[in-house]
């Protein structure tokens, strides 16, 4: 299991989002990216609405993981959301979005930024692990799924 603890903080870790569409959810999660990472909502927005012009971040199975680079960003980091209801998100396979990982990045963290979305992405592809997060009873449990603690608990 892939511990993400270096990019999640157990305060950025959220369920029972409620949403209706996409524009909504961009604007919930640059609410909660400025409330935990101290940064403007506005410009998490702004900069999400943007990135989602050039493709959509809805990689399918109900995930998505949005993406911004914003200057004054210190390191990687990501916002977990967990919403009520799935919304549509024009994913790659046309099924509605119901997990999100919202990574925010420094302006010019060009491989760091990749290799954060690399691994955010193989560990929200694996079925069972996306069913877990979607099981799971509290924002805690998510969290210890998200950091691996459950793993190094068992060894």
């Amino acid at each position: 299991m892939t511990d993400l603890s270096d990019l999640i903080a157990p305060d950025a870790v959220f369920i029972d989002i409620g949403v209706g569409n996409k524009k909504a959810l961009f604007q919930t999660l640059g609410t909660l990216a400025g409330e935990a990472m101290n940064l403007d909502p506005r410009r998490v927005t702004d900069g999400l609405v943007a990135r989602e012009r050039l493709a959509s971040t809805g990689f399918g199975g109900g995930i998505a993981i949005p993406h911004v680079r914003i200057e004054g960003v210190a390191q990687v980091r990501g916002v977990f959301a967990r919403l009520t209801g799935a919304v549509d998100f024009q994913a790659v396979d046309g099924l509605p979005v119901d997990l999100v990982l919202l990574l925010v990045s420094p302006a010019d963290a060009g491989g760091a930024h990749l290799k954060a979305l690399a691994r955010v992405s193989r560990q929200l592809r694996d079925t069972s692990f996306a069913d877990k997060l979607r099981g799971a009873g509290s924002c805690d449990a998510i969290y210890a799924l998200l950091t691996g603690v459950e793993a190094r608990d068992a060894a």
